[in-house]
């Protein structure tokens, strides 16, 4: 039986505004609504493991959702963050911090890692994966394009691997290209057909 099929009597919410992660989890075939009400404060522990930080923040995400769930009723909460140098880049606040940002990947690999938080009223599973991206060499002149021109504010790392920045200057990846995209969606696949099992 396909995902699709087993997820039938099932209504899937996402939650989050992202719409390449609305896109991703639309490209599975699955029905969802969008639903981003939250009461929840993002904050972890700064000696939490940097490769746990993405799946820590998706279950809270997942637990601060405004009201309790139905029977019946899927929540996908997710969160992406970039590390490099044992550092988390999140959004960055303004231009002059997208622009650091860039200025610490340029030349050099980091790892890109989404935490996913699947629950239901009785259950909740979740999962992270993570992929290496690697940059070439970027020139000042390249970053102030990209950021003038594709304003990413609402970016981990301020940058999208699908945009203009992605097609000119990546070299190389390990991993899932939709994961550094926001959502893993080949593992989210898998997770979902065992989870409504």
């Amino acid at each position: 039986m396909i995902l699709n099929q087993q997820l039938a009597n099932w209504h899937i919410i996402l939650a989050s505004a992202s719409p390449r992660r609305q896109e991703l989890l639309r490209g599975l075939g699955i029905d969802f609504e969008v639903d981003t009400r939250s009461n929840t404060n993002e904050q972890y522990d700064p000696d939490l493991p940097k490769a746990e930080v993405a799946e820590f923040l998706a279950r809270l995400k997942s637990e601060g959702f405004h009201r309790p769930l139905q029977a019946q009723e899927l929540l996908i909460t997710a969160d992406t963050v970039v590390c490099i140098d044992n550092q988390i880049l999140g959004k960055p606040t303004d231009r002059q911090d997208a622009l650091r940002m860039l200025q610490q990947l340029s030349g050099r690999s980091h790892t890109v890692y989404t935490g996913v938080a699947l629950r239901t009223a009785d259950k909740l599973h979740s999962f992270s994966v993570g992929s290496d991206v690697h940059f070439r060499e970027i020139t000042p002149e390249e970053m102030a394009f990209y950021i003038d021109n594709y304003r990413p504010f609402d970016k981990a790392g301020a940058y999208g691997i699908q945009e203009w920045i992605g097609y000119a200057t990546i070299t190389g990846l390990q991993g899932s290209y939709f994961n550094v995209m926001g959502l893993p969606v080949q593992r989210l696949y898998d997770e979902l057909s065992q989870f409504v099992l």
